[in-house]
């Protein structure tokens, strides 16, 4: 499941107008995070796989995160 704090921590790298979010997929911007989030909801019903990249970028997260805690002494 998409969380709100993954698409934030996604679109921090991309600059976009102030007060917009901007799905990372495809680069679409909406005014609302509450519309980005819809929007990866029902990406493959609008024809874009932006679902499956939130995933696949949250999973990588995830496993970069337990790489790193491993790591820690």
């Amino acid at each position: 499941s998409i969380k709100v704090q993954d698409i934030l921590t996604a679109s921090q790298q991309q600059p976009v107008p102030q007060g917009s979010y901007q799905c990372v997929s495809c680069c679409h911007i909406f005014p609302m995070l509450s519309l980005v989030k819809t929007h990866i909801q029902n990406s493959s019903q609008e024809g874009y796989s932006c679902k499956v990249y939130y995933c696949r970028l949250k999973a990588l997260w995830k496993k970069e995160q337990k790489a790193q805690e491993a790591a820690a002494p």
